[in-house]
């Protein structure tokens, strides 16, 4: 009740001055949400965008890592493993177009053999023949 009475005794520009006061407060809250959530987004961009350099480097480190490795190995005189990972698919995907490139030829080869066995010969010159 007495904040009441005491806010009616006030002047015109005291209120206004109040008024502005509050819609200052209000911007400034609603700018400092504003900007704090402009500040969590740049915080998460940054982050993804520092997970990905990160990624980045890392790969590049690990290329580094096995380059350096190889490096060191043929200065010793060692010589390179052999890739059996790479030579065991590359037999077995000749060994299937193989199968596949023999089954192939055996299909085609007795076709032929039944296309031959089922032609009928016609004599042209007898009367009785079929074909005429």
């Amino acid at each position: 009740m007495f904040g009441t009475n005491l806010l009616e005794r006030r002047s015109k520009p005291e209120r206004i001055a109040d008024q502005a006061w509050e819609h200052l407060l209000s911007a400034v809250s609603y700018a400092g949400d504003s900007v704090r959530d402009t500040a969590r987004s740049a915080r998460q961009n940054s982050s993804d965008l520092a997970d990905g350099a990160g990624d980045l480097v890392g790969s590049a480190a690990d290329e580094a890592r096995r380059r350096a490795s190889l490096a060191f190995d043929a200065l010793a005189g060692r010589q390179p493993a052999l890739p059996w990972t790479l030579l065991i698919g590359a037999a077995l995907v000749g060994a299937a177009v193989g199968w596949a490139v023999g089954s192939a030829a055996r299909a085609a080869g007795s076709r032929d053999d039944r296309a031959v066995d089922d032609v009928e010969f016609v004599d042209v010159d007898r009367p009785s023949s079929p074909a005429v």
